[in-house]
């Protein structure tokens, strides 16, 4: 990830007077060319840009000798993994550098090459039964007629030839398609986070010079945006701190409406997985920076790659002043292909926003013919709408849009027997798709991706990072809160919290939480989380000293006395764990009441102790007037009875807490897929290393531990806990885990009847069903919840709670989560 520097000494011969003349690189390491001390050309193969314009016609007066830097990655477009595409990095990548040449441009050559290709896709994809394609091949044959390649002078009665066809046009009838640059470049992925900063200046450079010499052109940046599209703020960030010359030349463009943020978010974060506060702080961020920088916020949500999209999106959307938004990843599915490609979205609120994806279902498009007429023929909704969007630019790794595609669309503008293509903006797009919505249909509730539903589990040490970071933040605030509503000279830590705050987003972007990037990216994220609990803990402390300085003090309290807040808005009575006189940990039973403090003293003897019994074949029952559990050797719950009720929860036969080992090898991708076949592979883990025994035998807590091998070399040990007058069991959970291609679940069968389940969703929950009626159904087959999920009958239910995973299922009467 270094990268070496190139010093070019450039001497222009005197003889190329009123030539094009370029300064061509070629390597398989990504580039970018620097002259008087500023970026300005971006290099990058794969991205078809492997060459920097030094004049497009010689003068005089111009500077005939140079000097440029060239500063080279030894990685490409997508990362330096080796074989594949989407491979880990390579320890022994070698950068090679093959071609560094001043060379003549002949521009003439270049629009003959482009009219060829377009007129011969034209011939070969409009098909038999369509005249236009047999005009085409024609008027193809005839420019190789008249053209000779040795006279130049022949050139232009040839391009007459193909602006013949060209400049016939359309009906009025035919669908117009809203061309928009864009530059997807995914913020850690296959490259680190510090590799994407880099990722940013070369595209976006390379943008702005493509808009100083095609002033019509648009960028749309969403993180990776041109119309230009651009949409993450973070990545804005980036530049705005490392390359302030090319910042302050993006600032220019965005005035004149050529340089378009959209998006309104801090990074393209996944869809899934963050809290409903972290998504109210994604929007926050990003629509403040916007703000800020550009003077707008967005009026777009622009997330087109992210695995699939909450049903609280829609009303986050519109609190955050927004009511547009635009995705393609949805075509992804793997069983259904989804209904729409404009519509109205609905979430669990009623909230409504108009939704686009574009019908080409790409952001990387090419602008060549073939693309332009999936975009109809693909259109699942033909006579409501007229218009949709096409995003074209390489991406992902960056890139971006390049001056052919420009061309070759300039062409297609409206062009008979193609569709209408014109450089358009998001909001261009949506204010027509506005006026023709009155025929749209309505899909309610999350537009759920059917496929990458490993990644709601793939790296837990990120999703417990992610929901450890989400609690303390929120903690903090809270307290910082209460201390400066109390204390008027408490200053509220507002800088801190952002700068943490924004870390979190950070690692919330859609490669990062998901797990579904390289090693050095998930150290990178580990680190950021270890600073956001160090940094929290800190503020947390100064908050608490502030709010209850006079409790604190020693002669306000006894020696035996502790401090104990409750950052949650409901009064809660639980069992702690507090130092003792003696240093070791002593129970007590406290009573706190909401987003308040209580100081317990004296140990509150509880009105039914838990009691733990051992029985003759070496289960085990524990007990708190609340509810009885039985667990057995292996640790399975046998027994779970809500003794107001009677009920018992666990159906005869069966085992709860039941640890089971399925085989994951998927279709594609390892980090990002299980497939439903893996639920055949089912083995229950039933090798036992150490069995159920009692470690804290009643009164406030009873507890046992158990521990078992699962899989070849991995091991699991689990503590269970019943704490006094609590209605809930607790498992505690260690995995060492050194298993491969496996994948770990532990289930819960019920006895509860209901066609569908409860899960956890930002602010709020989804019901999703129990069965796999049908292929949207089984499709479902593994989900993605927060801190629960819950099934119910009338007047009886069970939930399964967590604090750090998200993977989840329920099938039948079976609450499975994925660990």
């Amino acid at each position: 990830w270094e990268t070496c520097w190139f010093k070019v000494e450039l001497s222009i011969p005197l003889a190329w007077a009123g030539r094009e003349v370029h300064f061509v690189w070629e390597s398989d390491g990504e580039g970018m060319v620097w002259r008087d001390a500023q970026p300005v050309q971006g290099l990058t193969k794969e991205g078809e840009k492997t060459s920097y314009i030094l004049t497009r016609s010689l003068k005089e007066s111009e500077p005939h000798s140079l000097t440029l830097y060239v500063e080279l990655a030894c990685n490409g477009l997508f990362g330096a993994g080796k074989g594949s595409m989407i491979a880990p990095p390579d320890p022994d990548r070698r950068v090679t550098l093959s071609k560094a040449e001043l060379v003549v441009f002949n521009r003439d050559v270049y629009e003959l090459l482009v009219d060829l290709e377009i007129l011969l896709d034209m011939a070969q994809l409009l098909g038999e039964e369509n005249q236009r394609s047999f005009q085409a091949l024609y008027t193809a044959n005839q420019m190789v007629n008249v053209c000779d390649v040795t006279d130049p002078s022949t050139f232009p009665a040839a391009r007459d030839l193909a602006a013949a066809i060209f400049s016939q046009r359309n009906g009025e009838s035919q669908h117009t398609i809203h061309a928009m640059g864009h530059c997807h470049i995914d913020s850690a992925w296959l490259w680190p986070y510090e590799e994407t900063i880099r990722k940013c200046a070369r595209s976006w450079v390379t943008v702005v010079h493509l808009m100083e010499h095609n002033p019509e052109l648009t960028f749309a940046c969403s993180q990776l945006g041109l119309i230009l599209v651009l949409w993450q703020a973070q990545q804005f960030e980036w530049v705005r701190s490392w390359y302030p010359g090319l910042y302050a030349r993006i600032q220019d463009f965005v005035a004149k409406g050529q340089f378009i943020p959209v998006g309104g978010t801090w990074v393209e974060m996944d869809g899934n997985l963050p809290s409903g506060e972290s998504m109210v702080r994604q929007f926050l961020q990003g629509q403040r920076f916007f703000q800020e920088q550009f003077g707008r916020i967005c009026s777009e949500f622009w997330l087109p790659d992210t695995f699939g999209y909450s049903a609280q999106l829609p009303q986050l959307m519109q609190g955050c002043g927004i009511r547009r938004f635009l995705t393609q990843k949805l075509s992804w599915n793997l069983v259904n292909s989804f209904p729409h490609h404009t519509f109205f979205w609905e979430g669990i609120d009623g909230s409504q926003v108009l939704t686009h994806f574009p019908p080409g279902d790409s952001y990387g498009m090419h602008g060549r013919v073939e693309e332009m007429l999936k975009t109809v023929k693909n259109n699942k909704d033909k006579g409501r709408v007229n218009h949709s969007a096409f995003l074209f630019g390489f991406g992902d790794g960056g890139g971006g849009p390049t001056q052919k595609m420009l061309d070759r669309m300039k062409r297609m503008s409206n062009t008979d027997g193609l569709p209408r293509v014109q450089i358009s903006t998001p909001d261009q797009l949506f204010s027509v798709l506005e006026k023709e919505s009155f025929q749209l249909c309505t899909w309610v509730g999350e537009l759920f991706l059917e496929l990458h539903n490993g990644t709601y589990t793939t790296q837990a040490q990120i999703k417990k990072g992610n929901r450890e970071c989400e609690r303390i933040l929120h903690d903090v605030e809270v307290l910082s809160t209460l201390a400066v509503a109390q204390d008027s000279v408490f200053q509220y830590p507002a800088s801190q919290l952002q700068r943490l705050w924004r870390l979190l987003l950070l690692n919330q972007f859609h490669d990062v939480l998901p797990g579904s990037c390289i090693q050095l990216v998930v150290e990178d994220a580990l680190q950021y989380y270890t600073e956001i609990r160090r940094a929290g803990a800190q503020l947390q402390e100064e908050a608490v000293q502030s709010l209850c300085r006079d409790l604190l003090q020693p002669k306000a309290r006894s020696t035996q006395s502790t401090l104990v807040l409750n950052t949650l808005p409901w009064e809660r009575a639980e069992v702690i764990s507090r130092p003792g006189p003696d240093g070791t940990e002593t129970l007590a039973l406290v009573t706190v009441p909401s987003m308040g403090y209580a100081l317990v003293q004296e140990p509150f003897v509880p009105p039914q102790p838990v009691a733990v019994r051992k029985q003759e074949d070496g289960s085990i029952t524990m007990e708190n007037g609340v509810i009885a559990v039985c667990l057995d050797t292996m640790g399975h719950l046998t027994s779970l009875r809500l003794l107001d009720s009677g009920r018992s929860s666990v159906p005869d036969g069966c085992y709860a807490n039941q640890f089971a080992l399925f085989d994951d090898v998927p279709l594609y991708w390892d980090a990002w897929d299980v497939m439903d076949y893996h639920l055949e592979t089912r083995k229950p883990v039933t090798t036992l290393l150490k069995p159920l025994e009692i470690t804290l035998a009643g009164g406030l807590r009873g507890s046992v531990r158990f521990s078992l091998q699962v899989g070849k070399s991995s091991t699991l040990t689990q503590e269970i806990i019943l704490d006094a007058t609590c209605p809930y069991l607790r498992f505690l959970t260690q995995v060492e885990w050194k298993e491969a291609h496996k994948f770990l679940k532990v289930e819960f069968p019920v006895q509860v009847r209901s066609t569908n389940a409860t899960y956890e969703i930002q602010f709020g929950h989804l019901q999703r069903p129990t069965h796999w009626n049908t292929s949207w159904d089984w499709a479902r087959f593994e989900v993605w919840a927060h801190k629960w999920l819950d099934l119910s009958e009338h007047g009886f239910g069970v939930a399964l709670l967590n604090d750090c995973k998200y993977g989840a299922s329920a099938h039948r009467n079976i609450l499975s989560l994925s660990l």
